[in-house]
């Protein structure tokens, strides 16, 4: 393998280098320092914080989780405005943990990653960016599984005429008054911005593949009395976010049991007649597999704008994409002048997985071959001093992944703070331990939603094997996280020559 991090007098020492700034980045960086680690940076590709609520501003772009749960359990908030936080009070939030948590110092913007190795040698992390080199003795990656959007390829659109763009690179300047729009894909974000855009448009042609689930939106304002209450009586907030917790932890039990699905779907549907009359357009946004098994949307407008009459709905995918619009498998041209895609990210081969180098030069997507795998989903066998937050099995589709990342950060913080007071130079899981879980993972999997529940979704790889989400409650996650079973990791002393710090400074 070629030296991807050869001598350089440019190169920047830190203890621990943390790639991005989302939720997962800025809660390894809290606990690290609640350790009492201090010597860390935070690199983060672009221009700004905030993960994909900083990427994702499309029109309608809000959570799907009450904002009193998405959020920190060490930063509430008690201002949110809505129930279910709109995109650009969720990024707000964000700075403002990094300013009121004294992160900004340890930010690195504009440092894109572009690879990371391994060095035995000095047991250290070779980590190349735009900026230069970093070595770290530990890297922990918060690089988001929903970070990197995936636009599959439509025949003949090197030739299209119009705009294309995916919804988390929405043109700040783009208006779709009077535009004939097609819309590729019925997820998560394109719920949210087809009823924003639709009153506008002039016709839109929505492309589904497969129809999704679709629950009531239950929203609404947080009274100004609430909110005062909230910061006056930090209690009171406290006891808000545990209701919503208990409430979304016991959804778990459809995930687990689909049995349970029933009433839910005969809610779903319901929710979908009311606004759709149409008996043609009813059976085309009828799905055919059991709820929870690809993830649940809720939606108050969604159905009320596929029952407009300038919106069509089209289940036999693209045939070919012509200079001035689309041809659908039915044959039909529908002239169109933009093209968007909802069509999600890349979350089967995750694009971070080919940056990362083992000390033989294998990448971990090699490792993983097409299934990814890790002990407590954080740190992986043969990759020293690697941490992943939002790694494997760590998804839900139940409730608020924040829970989550701040247990696995709590965990990755304790694993570091081990090494450090023992003199370690480098921690793994060891094989054993790593299959143990990966076997109880596979255990609880059986039977539930994700994998007898009759669809095909991005929660399962290459493999067949659901390798995204966690089959079970979050606190049973949290309370075996929570301790660091020493004989579950391979300590090693290494005794390294470190690279000298470098006197360049990396600036934000």
């Amino acid at each position: 393998m070629q030296n991807i991090c050869p001598t350089s007098t440019g190169r920047v020492s830190t203890q621990v280098a943390i790639v991005g700034s989302g939720f997962g980045g800025l809660a390894a960086a809290h606990y690290l320092k609640q350790a009492g680690f201090h010597d860390f940076l935070i690199l983060e590709r672009a221009s700004d914080v905030g993960g994909v609520w900083r990427d994702n501003s499309y029109p309608g772009c809000a959570c799907d989780v009450q904002s009193h749960l998405y959020s920190f359990s060490f930063a509430p908030n008690p201002d949110w405005s809505r129930a279910f936080s709109p995109q650009g009070e969720i990024l707000s939030y964000l700075k403002r943990c990094v300013q009121e948590l004294g992160l900004m110092p340890h930010v690195r913007l504009n440092h894109d990653v572009q690879q990371a190795a391994w060095e035995e040698s000095s047991a250290t992390w070779c980590i190349q960016t735009s900026q230069g080199e970093v070595r770290a003795q530990h890297l922990v990656g918060a690089f988001g599984s929903l970070s990197d959007p995936l636009m599959p390829k439509l025949p003949g659109l090197d030739a299209f005429k119009g705009d294309v763009f995916h919804s988390a690179n929405w043109p700040k300047s783009f208006n779709p008054k009077g535009r004939r729009i097609a819309v590729m894909g019925t997820g998560a974000s394109a719920l949210q911005f087809i009823p924003a855009i639709q009153p506008e448009v002039a016709h839109m042609h929505v492309f589904q593949r497969t129809p999704p689930w679709v629950l009531p939106r239950h929203d609404g304002p947080i009274s100004t009395t609430a909110r005062s209450l909230f910061r006056k009586l930090p209690w009171l907030q406290q006891l808000a976010r545990a209701r919503v917790y208990v409430h979304r932890e016991a959804l778990a039990l459809g995930f687990l049991h689909p049995r349970l699905m029933a009433r839910t779907q005969a809610k779903a549907l319901r929710h979908m007649h009311a606004a759709v009359r149409d008996p043609a357009l009813r059976k085309k946004l009828t799905p055919d597999y059991t709820l929870g098994c690809k993830r649940i949307l809720i939606s108050n407008t969604y159905y009320p704008a596929l029952a407009q009459a300038n919106v069509e709905v089209i289940t036999d995918g693209v045939k070919q994409v012509l200079p001035d619009g689309v041809v659908g498998q039915d044959g039909a041209f529908r002239p169109v002048d933009t093209i968007i895609y909802g069509t999600g990210f890349k979350t089967k081969d995750l694009p971070f997985a080919h940056l990362i180098h083992d000390g033989k030069g294998r990448t971990l997507a090699s490792a993983w071959q097409g299934s990814p795998q890790a002990y407590m989903g954080t740190t992986v066998h043969g990759f020293p001093n690697l941490y992943l937050l939002h790694g494997p099995n760590i998804g839900l589709g139940h409730t608020s992944v924040v829970y989550m990342l701040e247990a696995q950060a709590r965990h990755i913080a304790g694993v570091i703070k081990l090494a450090r007071s023992n003199g370690y130079d480098a921690v793994e899981p060891t094989a054993s331990a790593q299959q143990r879980f990966l076997t109880r993972i596979e255990k609880m999997m059986r039977g539930t939603v994700w994998v007898a529940g009759g669809c095909e979704s991005w929660y399962l790889d290459d493999t067949g094997r659901n390798s995204s989400t966690w089959p079970g409650f979050t606190f049973s996650y949290a309370r075996a996280a929570s301790k660091v079973t020493e004989t579950d990791y391979a300590w090693r002393r290494i005794a390294p020559v470190r690279p000298a710090s470098s006197t360049t400074k990396v600036s934000p």
